[in-house]
């Protein structure tokens, strides 16, 4: 049985963390902290468990094995190298941090600590995408050459308990971008098997304003071609400026066929191959994130969770590249260390 503490008893909490876990039997609520005490206590009341008057008080309990960190972007570092070196294993809401410096050394406290690190990237564990990635293994489209992915929504209006802090430059410190496009990096290197080597992005603020009606300090879009390090390249789009229905489709084109994802309102998965044939997949709605099952698996097999924060540097160096790349105008590259096809190509060229 793991004994989790949540930190942070927001929104994303009650939807996600508190009922996975409550409903995982392998995890017990134990502990929670909110700078809301009173909704601290309100979730204490519903869950069991005991709050606590500081996160730092309840780092101290050497009764909980590991904290869920549910809190605004700019404390994420702070409050998961806190828990990390107090002996916890950490499950951490995306983005993993504000800056590269931060993220690099919450991977480093996971390791000197030897607890395990988890960010929260959900795409990858949904049904229709573990099954795409099983179809794409098995080659139905082929290699993949190009693809295109986005996702997008009306914006973060209302997701917030205390106002919208997603439009808050100091707390949220980024947009689209780290908000819904960091999900859609994470899927295609997923489905890929391949990692963000370059990126050419241009991160923009065009609809959203804050209430003196000016733009608000962080981005609403953000388009961005990225090519892999298995030669594979292609195109991702995030928005909050997306006021009809929400948008999230993947399309990928292989020398084979053709897969597309939440594409169409028949099927999840379409598979159209070369001559022309349409295989079509369905699937029972999803209920559950796949997040804290995995997670609460990972620490009761004593394994690296399937998103650890070493995975997830990847995709965070990846958002960094992009808002380097749109502020200079060039092509940025990223994750330099993993550009194994270009290190192959120069062994068998020797």
């Amino acid at each position: 049985m793991i004994r989790v503490a949540v930190i942070g008893c927001g929104k994303i909490a009650q939807v996600r963390h508190l009922p996975e876990y409550a409903t995982n039997p392998n995890a017990q609520l134990v502990a929670y902290y909110d700078k809301n005490s009173q909704r601290a206590h309100e979730v204490a009341a519903q869950y069991g468990g005991k709050v606590y008057d500081s996160y730092f008080d309840l780092l101290k309990d050497p009764e909980i094995d590991a904290v869920s960190v549910c809190v605004e972007n700019r404390s994420h570092a702070e409050m998961t190298t806190a828990a990390l070196y107090a002996g916890k294993h950490v499950l951490c809401e995306k983005p993993m941090a504000v800056t590269l410096a931060e993220c690099e050394s919450m991977v480093a406290a996971a390791e000197f600590n030897n607890r395990h690190l988890m960010i929260g990237h959900n795409m990858r564990f949904d049904p229709v995408h573990r099954r795409a990635k099983e179809l794409l293994e098995q080659g139905v489209i082929g290699d993949v050459i190009t693809f295109r992915t986005g996702l997008g929504t009306s914006g973060p209006e209302g997701w917030s308990m205390e106002g919208n802090w997603f439009f808050d430059k100091k707390k949220a410190v980024m947009g689209a971008l780290s908000d819904l496009g960091i999900h859609k990096i994470d899927l295609m290197q997923y489905l890929t098997g391949q990692t963000v080597i370059e990126t050419t992005a241009k991160i923009l603020t065009l609809n959203k304003h804050d209430r003196e009606d000016h733009l608000i300090g962080v981005d609403d879009n953000a388009l961005c071609i990225l090519r892999m390090n298995g030669g594979s390249a292609g195109t991702m789009a995030a928005s909050w400026t997306v006021y009809g229905q929400e948008s999230n489709s993947t399309c990928l084109f292989g020398t084979r066929g053709v897969m597309r994802i939440y594409n169409s309102l028949t099927a999840p998965i379409e598979v159209r191959d070369l001559s022309n044939t349409i295989t079509a997949y369905q699937f029972e709605h999803q209920t559950r994130s796949g997040v804290i099952d995995e997670f609460i698996d990972a620490l009761e097999h004593d394994r690296e969770p399937e998103v650890s924060g070493r995975e997830a540097l990847t995709t965070m160096r990846t958002i960094f590249g992009c808002i380097k790349s749109s502020e200079t105008g060039r092509t940025v590259s990223v994750n330099n260390s993993f550009v194994t096809h270009l290190q192959d190509g120069y062994r068998r060229n020797k």
